[in-house]
């Protein structure tokens, strides 16, 4: 079986550190998935310029995890860009919230098998699985799996 491609949205990287969110322990253990090499991870300038908007130091602690995980960075492609305009102008993405679009176009124009995020507002949504799905076809593109971490990592069998 090949190797999975996932996206790492920016709330993954929140979670990571923050040990009071519900998700906190499934946000490690996907990491350490990667860190076996379960799944191939890629993130992209768009969480990076997301990630900045933090303190210095959290800024430091969550950029640090991409080089610690061996995280692909991609670059923002004026094709992304194009595809998560089409997003916003379906009514998919509210224009405020583009850059969530644009999450899910870099793993569409990239060939990625799925977004982890837990971003439950424009992400991880049932809407915007269904209607991305379709306009990526429309477009040339597969749909992405789009999932919270708990849904992906492995369970531990008793």
């Amino acid at each position: 079986m090949k190797k999975q491609k996932i996206y790492i949205e920016t709330t993954l990287f929140n979670f990571y550190f923050d040990k009071n969110r519900e998700a906190h322990a499934a946000t490690v253990k996907l990491f350490k998935e990667i860190a076996v090499g379960k799944y191939e991870a890629f993130t992209s300038g768009a969480v990076i310029e997301e990630l900045a908007e933090a303190s210095t130091e959290k800024y430091e602690k969550m950029f640090s995890l991409i080089g610690e995980y061996n995280i692909t960075v991609l670059n923002v492609s004026e094709e992304a860009e194009k595809l998560a305009d089409i997003y916003v102008s379906e009514n998919v993405i509210p224009l405020k919230y583009r850059a969530d679009g644009v999450h899910i176009a870099v793993a569409a124009v990239n060939d990625l098998d799925i977004i982890i995020s837990m971003n439950f507002q424009h992400i991880v949504k049932r809407k915007t699985k269904l209607a991305t799905g379709s306009i990526n076809a429309i477009n040339g593109y597969r749909a992405i799996e789009i999932f919270n971490p708990m849904e992906v990592v492995e369970n531990e069998i008793d």
